[in-house]
């Protein structure tokens, strides 16, 4: 059942109330492909494409059957408006939605029941889920482990709620002047892609200090993959370069 919480505030250590507070903001805004969120809803293709590509050989499922995610269960953490979470409801999954800004979890609540789609939204962080007890054969930790205030401690609690057998794919951004002058000077100030300030610069994490943060947390990176932007087709692609964007998929230690 689709649930709502209208606390003002959600707190925890990993919480970075500034962060939050940017992203509540503009939280009317998730869904509008030409508003503050266009540059993720071009990013969505792909990265749905990599999870659905990962899952399906990983669980044995039949990449083209309608859902073939039937039977898991997934948390999005950090997931904003819910322009991950719906997809993969649609895929077949049993997931929830959890974000630390109650109004991104309105307006993810409110498209969802638009859509007639059954996803569990919580206004929460990790750490509380964690200490629930919770479970999930899958985490989506996608672009929200540079806005928090305590990598590690968040890497660790979403680690503790992964099954066996699951595995958690995550996405961030580099931290090289490459990052920099595209993901924030050509962003934020040329291109106008996202409102300014959005990105700190010093919070992007490099692809090396993402596998020893993984693996402080008890698990290993199986794979990882560059995101680079095509501006001749207007698309992103996965690629061998992973100095801006990449995405990498983490596993329990054998």
């Amino acid at each position: 059942m689709t649930q709502e919480n209208n606390a003002e505030t959600i707190s925890g250590a990993t919480i970075d109330a500034d962060e939050v507070a940017k992203f509540t903001a503009m939280a009317a805004e998730w869904w509008d492909p030409h508003g503050k969120f266009r540059p993720l809803h071009k990013f969505n293709p792909v990265r749905l494409g990599y999870i659905r590509t990962a899952l399906c050989a990983r669980f044995e499922r039949d990449p083209k059957a309608e859902q073939p995610f039937t039977g898991l269960r997934f948390l999005d953490i950090g997931c904003g408006g819910g322009l991950l979470s719906e997809p993969m409801a649609r895929l077949g999954a049993d997931i929830v939605g959890a974000d630390a800004s109650p109004a991104n979890i309105k307006t993810a609540s409110l498209h969802a029941q638009a859509e007639g789609l059954n996803i569990d939204y919580r206004a929460t962080t990790a750490e509380a889920l964690a200490h629930s007890g919770e479970k999930f054969d899958v985490i989506l930790n996608m672009e929200v482990i540079e806005h928090v205030a305590d990598p590690l401690a968040f890497m660790s609690a979403c680690a503790s709620m992964l099954s066996p057998d699951g595995c958690m794919f995550l996405a961030t951004l580099n931290r090289t002047l490459k990052a920099y002058a595209l993901a924030i000077v050509g962003a934020e100030y040329v291109l106008g892609w996202l409102p300014r300030g959005t990105h700190d610069w010093h919070k992007f994490i490099t692809p090396d200090e993402m596998q020893k943060m993984v693996a402080q947390a008890g698990l290993v990176v199986q794979q990882s993959t560059g995101v680079s932007f095509n501006p001749l087709l207007n698309k992103w692609a996965l690629s061998g370069d992973m100095a801006v964007n990449y995405m990498a998929i983490a596993e329990n230690k054998a």
